[in-house]
């Protein structure tokens, strides 16, 4: 019998199915070339406030993107949440008058890679869990985590989630993928105020493909150090200090100084390189920086991009050295290149890194070997986190002054710092890097160890 969709919405993504409603929309409307992205997910979510339910959320989300080449080579593009028989015949009408106004002179074209072999992900599907059970889970954890302190008060913001996503690409020439994940994450930041003091604060994050395995402990116990550390705080004065970043932290900022990498960017004029970066020298010889979708710690990682482009672990900074950018299909043709499956799917197709990878060159010495975070007796300053990134960075020009929680430290003693802002030029910072440590540590957002850098602007703040 053979499969068919009616006006019923797709619980789970059938490939089939959809491109046999493609194929016969398409020839019912002369269209040759199309393809189409899709993906739905199904998530639950909890918020909690001093043992009561705050939020429970609900929600099945769908959506597609449809794209259409008419005879001149215009492409026409519809998105729709809309996944039924009825809602892809009107995406195709869609798209097919919306190509009329395509721009002639940058027309997308399929992947040259969206039939390749993909390579094995670890996806894992976990056993489902009530909205009931997760709000139990989240109010024990709420419990444990005011219990470690007196002087913790509340937890104002935390949230505990489980979901459930498939991907879909199809085209006209034959190319299927489809991929299916779970995913559940925790996040808990909690307040604590002293008689006399300012109120403090401070969070963590967890995320696992199983709720059974989430790491709720040790979230509740890093958002508990934290914010007990940050108690005791003092102002410190304006001046250049000797800086170590956190993983968490150089991560932040090295994501927010992504368009150095993307393709789209450069392109666009919104990046600080250019075509011919490709080979130079813009960082100390002993950072190696990769973005590592594939990677098996990253939770969320998706076998293929919106444009049915294997994912590829690339190469970004080898040695100091800009090895490569980040492509879709359009950037990677203008480049003379292979796309790397970092694009999304849309009227103009995006471009954006996955998981990033921070590591030290084994071939190349520190600047400064004596540097150690356990043991220094140099006075410096431990940034932990940075804040106001979207407003706080400017990428197309390399400056950056952004607000951070840490720490100064003096002879191995730790000071939480009143508040404070981190300033300067990314391009200085990564060529001022004095150590790269040893350790690489597992984060939410990707793997990184600490990194040490020389004479980075601190403005102190009354």
């Amino acid at each position: 019998m053979n499969k068919s969709l009616t006006n019923q919405k797709i619980g789970t993504l059938d490939a089939e199915v959809l491109n046999n409603l493609l194929e016969k929309y398409s020839k019912e409307l002369e269209i040759l070339k199309w393809d189409m992205g899709a993906s739905v997910s199904n998530d639950i979510s909890v918020q909690v406030q001093h043992g009561n339910a705050k939020q429970l959320k609900g929600s099945q989300r769908n959506s597609m993107t449809l794209r259409v080449w008419n005879k001149d080579n215009q492409v026409g593009v519809t998105s729709t949440s809309d996944i039924t028989s009825e809602g892809i015949k009107k995406a195709m009408r869609g798209a097919i008058e919306a190509s009329l106004f395509g721009n002639k002179k940058e027309s997308p074209e399929f992947s040259p890679l969206a039939k390749t072999k993909l390579e094995e992900v670890n996806s894992q599907i976990s056993n489902t869990h009530t909205i009931d059970e997760l709000l139990n889970i989240l109010k024990n954890a709420e419990k444990d985590l005011i219990d470690t302190h007196q002087s913790i008060d509340s937890v104002p913001y935390n949230g505990l989630s489980e979901s459930y996503m498939e991907r879909i690409y199809i085209n006209s020439e034959g190319a299927n993928r489809h991929m299916k994940l779970s995913q559940s994450s925790i996040y808990l930041y909690a307040k604590a105020e002293e008689k006399n003091k300012k109120p403090r604060s401070a969070g963590g994050i967890r995320i696992n493909s199983n709720l059974d395995k989430l790491d709720i402990l040790s979230c509740i116990n890093e958002t508990s150090d934290k914010l007990i550390s940050h108690l005791n705080y003092k102002a410190i004065e304006t001046n250049k200090y000797l800086i170590c970043f956190t993983p968490e932290a150089f991560l932040q900022l090295i994501n927010a100084f992504s368009s150095m990498f993307n393709a789209r960017s450069i392109i666009d004029g919104l990046s600080l390189m250019n075509e011919r970066s490709i080979g130079n020298q813009i960082s100390v010889s002993n950072l190696n920086i990769s973005d590592e979708g594939l990677h098996p710690e990253n939770v969320g990682a998706f076998s293929f991009d919106g444009e049915g482009t294997p994912t590829q672990n690339i190469k970004l900074i080898s040695n100091g050295i800009l090895t490569n950018f980040l492509h879709s299909e359009a950037t990677a043709r203008k480049f003379g290149v292979k796309p790397t499956g970092h694009a999304g799917l849309g009227a103009k197709v995006s471009v954006s890194p996955d998981w990033l990878v921070v590591s030290k060159s084994e071939s190349e010495m520190d600047k400064d070997e004596s540097l150690c975070i356990k043991n220094t007796l140099k006075e410096y300053i431990l940034i932990d986190e940075l804040s106001a990134i979207h407003s706080g960075v400017k990428p197309s020009q390399g400056s950056f002054s952004l607000p951070f929680d840490g720490w100064i430290v003096n002879d191995g003693k730790r000071t939480s710092i009143e508040a404070a802002t981190v300033a300067g030029d990314i391009l200085k910072v990564l060529k001022s890097i004095v150590k790269i440590e040893n350790e690489n540590i597992v984060t939410h957002q990707g793997i990184s160890p600490h990194v040490w850098v020389e004479n980075v602007s601190i403005t102190g703040e009354a």
